[in-house]
């Protein structure tokens, strides 16, 4: 029997959660998003984003005028409930970067109070191996009338699959559509419902595979992802020992039919790259060994840009002997984890400015063109200044984050740092 889906719940209004409701939204499905912050579901509600996302503020605003979309703190019953909050680390057995599965879990408890018979169940999140079965057992053990996956099989009253997103910052909109969706349900008749859920909106290809393969899949992509460019940011330091413009060998190497490295940079940030390797290290910390490496690379850039800002900040200070440390001001150029969004999260740009202000006794600037105000934890320690300020008075110039307000600027004058390749 083909499952019907009237009403689908989103749980967790972020950049994933909020237009993945929009577009199925869009396709004049009822949807009802849940979020713990109030703020959000007041901005939704009132048809506007608490995000950047381009295109997403018109769709948002559609939707909730025409009635499909609406957001609230609880949840509500439906036909489909798709879980999209963060999985973020936590101290474990093996250190820091254990996978903590609270969020989740608080998730699943909060849905299986509205659970009926014949829905389906979607953990979106990336995830360790494992989760998916653990939600499903969170899930039973709270509603002991309803059987799952697990002791049922395909008979089961409820359908569970795990089908990461995976989409780039900037396109949610297009590539939620046309990027392929892996489905890695329970069971078949799991896969099978999820399948038909997407396939609402989805124009690339629905592979179906099971829910640990699934999540293995994202977790891999993102740690192939990172690999590349810990040997980018290897590279690069390399290069800078021996006096080799970087960007320039990558060029180069990469005119061969088979080489295609990554771009260096500051470090590697975001709620993906910078963090599903750890859950593969975490699930198999004898095994993981390059993996580990990589992610060891990219965490330690962020100290070697911060030691090559205090050489610059020497050399001016040389160059200009009637000057302080306290006369000179620093300009970070960039504070998100990539080009053309406002997404701070695990963003290597925001680490190196904050331990700059940190340790330099005269001004630092942030220079954030995606952002309005900075975060409460920079305030009173960062100023937040536009691009023009920024090129125009202060003394040195830190380039963290290639956004296109700095490619169409072009080169300041005066002392600068371009941890970017976009500058020089």
């Amino acid at each position: 029997m083909t499952p019907t889906f009237n009403t689908i719940s989103i749980v967790g209004l972020g950049y994933i959660g909020l237009p993945t409701a929009a577009v199925f939204a869009s396709r004049k499905i009822k949807v009802v998003g849940v979020d713990v912050n109030q703020y959000t579901v007041d901005t939704i509600n009132r048809g506007e984003i608490h995000i950047v996302e381009p295109d997403l503020d018109m769709v948002v605003r559609a939707t909730v005028k025409e009635g499909y979309l609406r957001a609230t703190t609880q949840p509500e019953p439906a036909d489909a409930f798709l879980i999209a909050v963060p999985t973020p680390f936590k101290d474990g057995p093996a250190g820091p970067h254990h996978p903590d599965m609270d969020y989740i879990e608080s998730a699943a408890k909060s849905i299986a109070t509205v659970l009926n018979k014949g829905n389906l169940v979607i953990l979106e999140s990336t995830s360790p191996v494992g989760a998916t079965e653990q939600l499903a057992a969170w899930l039973a053990e709270a509603r002991p009338d309803l059987t799952f996956p697990q002791t049922h099989g395909d008979a089961s009253d409820i359908r569970v699959a795990h089908c990461p997103e995976r989409v780039l910052p900037g396109q949610v909109l297009r590539e939620l559509v046309q990027n392929d969706r892996v489905i890695g349900g329970m069971t078949m008749k799991c896969s099978d419902a999820a399948v038909h859920l997407y396939k609402t909106f989805v124009q690339g290809e629905c592979v179906i595979t099971n829910a640990r393969t699934a999540e293995m899949c994202k977790l891999t992509e993102n740690s192939f992802r990172d690999v590349n460019i810990a040997f980018a940011n290897e590279l690069s330091i390399i290069c800078d020992k021996l006096g080799i413009h970087v960007w320039e060998l990558i060029k180069l190497a990469n005119r061969h039919p088979r080489v295609n490295i990554l771009q260096p940079g500051p470090g590697v940030g975001g709620h993906c790259i910078a963090v599903d390797p750890w859950f593969i290290v975490s699930a198999a910390p004898e095994q993981a060994r390059l993996i580990r490496t990589a992610r060891e690379v990219n965490d330690s850039k962020p100290e070697w840009v911060i030691e090559k800002v205090k050489l610059a900040v020497a050399d001016f200070l040389q160059a200009n002997p009637n000057k302080t440390v306290k006369d000179l001001t620093i300009a970070c150029f960039g504070l998100a984890f990539k080009p053309d969004i406002d997404d701070l999260r695990e963003s290597p740009a925001l680490e190196i400015a904050q331990k700059i202000a940190t340790i330099h006794a005269g001004q630092v600037w942030a220079v954030e063109p995606n952002i309005e105000v900075l975060p409460k934890n920079l305030e009173g320690l960062l100023k937040l200044k536009t691009v023009h300020e920024a090129y125009k008075l202060a003394d040195i110039k830190v380039l963290l984050v290639d956004h296109k307000q700095f490619k169409d600027q072009g080169p300041p004058p005066g002392a600068m740092l371009d941890f970017k390749g976009i500058w020089k």
